[in-house]
């Protein structure tokens, strides 16, 4: 299995982060494929096939980490794209959401 789980939607409160100028803040690191868990179910593969598709976005995937679950919000194609080279890291920008 690639991911940890695949779920539908983001079960975390809105963190008001939008744009990748707002995403820049939060410093990439490395995260594990198997770690995550996608808030998508579906993957348009025109994004995962084009070659620029980061050209007018950030380059790493976004992370929300909520009550200690890696949550992957953006950056499907790009996680799908490592795991279907063989390697199981990806590197993201990872923002910690407090649970309540």
């Amino acid at each position: 299995m690639i991911f940890k789980a695949v779920g539908d939607g983001r079960p975390y409160p809105d963190h008001g982060k939008v744009t990748p100028k707002d995403w820049s803040t939060v410093p990439p690191r490395q995260v594990r494929l198997d770690e995550l868990v996608t808030t998508k179910r579906t993957l348009n593969l025109d994004n995962l096939l084009s070659e620029d598709s980061t050209f007018y976005g950030d380059l790493f995937a976004h992370v929300v980490e909520y009550r200690g679950v890696l949550y992957l919000e953006d950056g499907l194609h790009r996680a799908v794209r490592a795991a279907l080279q063989q390697r199981s890291i990806l590197h993201a920008r990872v923002l910690t959401v407090p649970g309540t």
